[in-house]
């Protein structure tokens, strides 16, 4: 945590040397600490609860958009989920020091590739306290130091989550570094500068935050701007199957990255497909803006070529009918954001196609887009997803938070011979 009188730049040269000691601890000390942060979590339900509430009632008396009081919300339920998400992190086997090649370059002489933390990952997210659980116990679970930077709007649910996080992590023998929460827009400004002791930054938040992270740091940084993700009704959908699919995409959370923006109809499905989800759509006070095509079909605002470009991040939907699978492919890589796309076809020839030429982090057929999550990947959890493609790509697990190092040992070899 910050010390008193301690600027961020100096915060963060402390916790590059912490670092090096947690790049050191064993697999058992780190799924220890684990443990008793899950259980501090658990013991500590009720000052998190009391925490948010208050959180709460302050964004409904500021007024704050809907989604952003949604993403807010860090209830009994949430609390379950991020303790079942660490149980999972800990059974997941130890992603550092692990070989990935051993090779006698000469006799006696041995090169090993091997993985190790990235070592300081500073993390600024959204209004979303169960991200700070998340971010910490995957940062942790791999051998880095996080440093973090939440929403404003959550600032005391996020206060509380850390003193417990910290308290039990550091009562279980991890270095104090291992996590660290800063508070204000100049704690930003100040981390960005950092670029001697922080090794990567993950943010997540609008394109434009994004983009000002971007060019304003010398540092790393790893993430995505905007979740514009499709869902493409091929002409070999089945409409049973498809209008449950699209409605979830949409609506079962409609604030998050992965949740579906703008849906692609054939038009050989269209007429049979497009009223039935207007019906599921009406039912879920879903707003559609459509098409001419579209509008032709079904009652629908106008859609205008802003939409396919929005992430809506609510009950609103793009829907636009095309002539054929390329035409789909083609919208989808001009205005998606490579995050994650969905084809929905009995098809498999489409769906290869698809599959293939659709350029994304996460490329579906027959389920919702809404899946494209580290937790539900299985990875335990996620920092973020990414949707560049170098070092990680998709949910940000373990695996993308290690790098490997070339380990060469000899016995007196020298080059000149």
């Amino acid at each position: 945590m910050n010390k008193k009188n301690e600027s961020v730049r100096e915060t963060a040269a402390r916790i590059k040397g912490d670092s090096f000691t947690m790049a050191a601890l064993s697999g058992e000390a780190r799924n220890k600490a684990l443990a008793d942060i899950r259980l501090a979590l658990r013991q500590g339900r009720d000052r998190i609860l009391a925490a948010n509430q208050a959180d709460m009632e302050a964004a409904a008396a500021q007024k704050l958009p809907e989604p952003i009081i949604k993403r807010l919300k860090f209830d009994d339920q949430k609390i379950d989920d991020v303790c079942a998400g660490i149980e999972s992190l800990i059974g997941l086997p130890d992603p550092l020091f692990q070989v990935l090649l051993r090779r006698e370059l000469d006799q006696g002489l041995v090169l090993t590739k091997l993985t190790c933390p990235i070592g300081v990952i500073g993390v600024i997210f959204e209004s979303r306290p169960d991200a700070l659980v998340q971010i910490a116990s995957l940062c942790l679970k791999s051998g880095n130091c996080a440093i973090l930077k939440g929403g404003s709007e959550a600032a005391g649910t996020n206060q509380v989550l850390f003193d417990i996080i910290h308290a039990a992590g550091t009562a279980a023998g991890v270095p104090g570094g291992f996590l660290t929460l800063l508070h204000s827009r100049e704690d930003v400004g100040q981390l960005l500068k950092c670029h001697e002791s922080i090794d990567l930054l993950i943010p997540r938040g609008s394109n434009a935050f994004v983009r000002h992270i971007m060019d304003n740091s010398e540092i790393p940084v790893m993430g995505h701007a905007d979740g514009v993700c499709h869902t493409y009704v091929d002409a070999g959908a089945e409409l049973e199957k498809a209008v449950p699919v699209v409605l979830d995409a949409k609506t079962q959370y409609v604030a998050a990255c992965n949740a579906t923006e703008t849906l692609l109809v054939h038009k050989d499905a269209a007429p049979a497909f497009l009223p039935a989800l207007a019906k599921g759509a009406a039912e879920r006070s879903v707003a559609l803006r459509g098409c001419p095509r579209t509008g032709a079909l079904i009652s629908c605002e106008a859609a205008t070529e802003a939409d396919w470009d929005t992430e809506y991040l609510d009950y609103i939907l793009s829907v636009k009918v095309v002539d054929s699978l390329d035409e789909a492919v083609a919208h989808i890589n001009r205005h998606g954001s490579h995050h994650t796309d969905c084809i929905l076809t009995e098809d498999d020839a489409a769906a290869e196609r698809f599959l293939l030429l659709v350029d994304s982090a996460g490329v579906y057929q027959n389920c919702s887009t809404r899946f494209a999550d580290g937790f539900r990947y299985g990875l335990g959890a996620e920092v973020g997803i990414s949707t560049g493609k170098l070092h990680a790509r998709g949910p940000v697990g373990l695996e993308g938070l290690v790098t490997y190092k070339y380990q060469l040992r000899g016995c007196g070899q020298i080059v000149a011979d």
